[in-house]
């Protein structure tokens, strides 16, 4: 029986001039250097890099007014509906005057308009990106010299170093974007990142309760800064306001309320309540013909200034202390925007370029900075309502930011009578969906628990040491388990199952049975420095056979025949020496020498067991790369197996590999190529037919 021969080598076609030319970015070749071909940018070139980075020119022209024109202005109007009070909101949130909300909800999402690729996600301020500012902002601005260094009053030296790292979020997303690097967010699993939102949300509600009780806290910033800002709250509880925490509550309740109305009458409603907008306008005419910052000390929001400002410079100098903070901001951002994206696209069937989507979100925040804007991301809540009122296109968010512009021209000066106490209660009502995100523990406690520890080392260490570095511990403890998962997978020996070529482990498969006289052993992981030992013994130890005993008898055994025939020609050369001349003597030694026994090598010659199996066969289909250490160990086992008289195959192992192996110098005399075979069935029916023989035969060996 002979095998077809594999070849892993596919000659392709050199492509012709005419081909070439064809291709639009290439110019002609040289008929005198073939290879030698320069740039040409073409009308056509030029128009498909426009349009790839800057996607509003590809899909604007094809507009299908009728159809989606009028979805897109009620889900404009629904959303912008929503990013006033919440803009208003996070403002708050990130330790700014509100107006700075209203910029952030503006300049960003007409900058994404013309940038992004996704259809559906609302652009704008969120409660995360917010408190991971408002951290920043508050720290530095708690040392009295650092304020001073500015020139500016406190809240002055808060914006500054708000849009300061805007610009610099912006600057790490859009060069990580240019360089293609929108990979890293894979990086971020899923049970990090909703653990990580989950306890950004925790550190929001924390931050909102000075507002909701109406006391003033110290600034903490750091590790351990909730918990202190935890207790220092208990401590404040005597001096709460009664008025303010009315306040909270009744908007809470009432905003609650109106989300409930909003879930049971969702089939029968064109657009859903405006329940924060009628929450906010209420509060306001209230507090306005109330007098609650006079009779009942309830802080309200104050002057805010309408119209646009005129664009300014970061400040250069806090580019060294905000660096860190901007990047890990920047990967915050751009992992929750993609991860929404990404979910929006699957549904409705269209694709998002995460690295145009980093480009994108980077130019918003990038361009924002100079508007006095602060970082911004999407937020879930407000990309849902999008979607649901008949969103088609970024012409939603255009709406929404025009809706803004009108609110920030002429009408933002007559929310100066908005508790503060409303405004977080809008924050801690739409943590809800995030909150939510804590019966994760229970679904991953059945799934997996591997990401459940995940999930829990990364909320206890984002609440401890803050977000930044509790971002930077996740990551870190995500990416060492993925190594350590590495180092310990799973090495099974393979058997067949019968009349088929089809190959399992026999612990977890009754029906495969291992094929007489060879061994097929597999890893669930790749072969590397890591684990690379540990693969060679469980090889062993799988194969049942005390490799490394049986070689060290047979060197002792044969080392032992060595001495033995020495001793025996040493005393016949001295009873030679007794009864004969010098002459005859050297003659008589000569002729022993010729006459010296063989030494016997084999172990069934050496009284020494043999394995049960002639042939052993790795399977190397999970090996993705290999390295020194890798191509060293797979060496070592050739050459062990090989002394205890067991030959060794390599199958199922990928081109790439294949020239790695190459380039690591790995196949030489003894080991060659015709060892590789395609399949593992074709591994095994080799070694069946060429017991003894080796692997010299050309008949049925995979030829590379």
């Amino acid at each position: 029986m002979e095998l077809e021969r594999r070849d892993y080598h596919v000659e392709r076609p050199l492509l012709n001039q005419e081909q070439l030319e064809d291709l639009g970015h290439w110019g002609p070749v040289s008929k005198t250097h073939p290879w030698r071909t320069w740039f040409r940018c073409s009308r056509a070139r030029a128009k498909s890099l426009l349009i790839q980075h800057v996607p509003v020119l590809g899909w604007l022209p094809r507009y299908p007014v009728r159809e989606w024109l009028l979805g897109d202005l009620l889900s404009g109007l629904s959303v912008a509906i929503m990013q006033l009070p919440q803009g208003l909101a996070y403002a708050l949130l990130a330790g700014l005057p509100p107006m700075f909300g209203l910029y952030s909800s503006f300049y960003p999402v007409f900058v994404y308009f013309l940038f992004g690729t996704s259809r559906h996600i609302s652009v704008g301020t969120f409660a995360v990106m917010s408190v991971m500012v408002g951290g920043v902002t508050e720290s530095l601005t708690a040392d009295e010299a650092f304020v001073q260094s500015l020139n500016t009053t406190v809240d002055g030296a808060r914006v500054q170093v708000a849009y300061t790292l805007s610009f610099l979020v912006g600057l790490f997303q859009v060069g990580l974007g240019l360089v293609h690097f929108g990979f890293v967010v894979t990086y971020l699993s899923e049970p990090l990142v909703r653990s990580y939102t989950t306890a950004a949300s925790v550190q929001v509600l924390v931050s909102q309760l000075k507002y909701v009780f109406g006391i003033k806290l110290n600034s903490h910033s750091g590790p351990l800064s909730v918990i202190y800002t935890v207790l220092e709250v208990c401590a404040q509880l005597p001096k709460t306001v009664p008025g303010t925490v009315v306040t909270a509550i009744v908007a809470g309740v009432v905003l609650v309320l109106v989300k409930l109305l909003n879930e049971k009458l969702r089939r029968r409603l064109p657009l859903p309540i405006p329940g924060e907008l009628l929450t906010l306008i209420g509060a306001t005419a209230i507090s306005y013909g109330v007098k609650l910052n006079d009779r009942f000390k309830v802080d309200v929001v104050g002057n805010i200034t309408t119209g646009l400002i005129p664009p300014v410079a970061p400040k250069t100098e806090l580019f060294a202390t905000l660096v860190g903070n901007a990047f890990a901001i920047a990967v915050v951002g751009f992992a929750i925007a993609i991860s929404l994206g990404k979910i929006f696209a699957l549904r409705h069937g269209y694709r998002v370029d995460s690295n145009q989507e980093l480009v994108a979100l980077g130019l918003s925040n990038l361009i924002g900075g100079f508007f006095q804007c602060f970082p911004v991301s999407c937020s879930m809540s407000r990309s849902l309502v999008q979607e649901s009122t008949g969103g088609n296109t970024q012409i939603a968010g255009a709406v929404s930011s025009l809706f803004i512009l009108l609110i920030i021209v002429k009408l933002g000066e007559l929310f100066r009578d908005l508790p503060k106490a409303v405004l977080a209660a809008v924050i801690i009502v739409n943590l809800k969906g995030m909150m939510k995100q804590f019966s994760d523990i229970c679904s991953l406690w059945k799934a997996n628990r591997v990401d459940l520890l995940i999930w829990l080392v990364t909320f206890v260490a984002t609440i401890l040491l803050n977000l930044d570095i509790g971002l930077a511990v996740s990551i870190v403890f995500s990416l060492l388990l993925v190594v350590i998962r590495m180092q310990l997978p799973h090495y099974s020996v393979l058997g067949q199952v019968p009349d088929t070529d089809i190959y399992r482990d026999v612990a977890e498969y009754s029906g495969a049975k291992e094929v007489p006289g060879v061994k097929v052993f597999r890893s669930s992981a790749t072969m590397y420095f890591a684990n690379a030992e540990l693969y060679s013994d469980s090889l062993k130890k799988k194969c049942g056979v005390d490799v490394d005993r049986l070689i060290t008898q047979k060197k002792k055994r044969i080392k032992k025949q060595e001495m033995k025939i020495k001793r025996m020609n040493k005393a016949k050369k001295s009873q030679k020496q007794v009864h004969q001349g010098e002459e005859l003597e050297d003659v008589v030694a000569s002729n022993q020498e010729d006459a010296k026994p063989p030494i016997m090598t084999s172990l069934k010659a050496l009284g020494l067991p043999q394995p049960d199996f002639h042939s052993l066969i790795l399977d190397l289909s999970t090996v993705s790369f290999v390295d020194t250490v890798c191509i060293k160990s797979l060496k070592n086992i050739f050459r062990d197996f090989r002394e205890i008289e067991v030959e060794v195959y390599i199958a199922a192992c990928y081109s790439p590999v294949v020239t790695q192996l190459e380039a690591g110098h790995f196949f030489d005399e003894s080991i060659t190529k015709q060892h590789v075979f395609a399949s593992v069935h074709d591994a095994v029916t080799f070694a069946l037919h060429h017991r003894k023989s080796g692997p010299k035969s050309p008949v049925l060996a995979t030829k590379l």
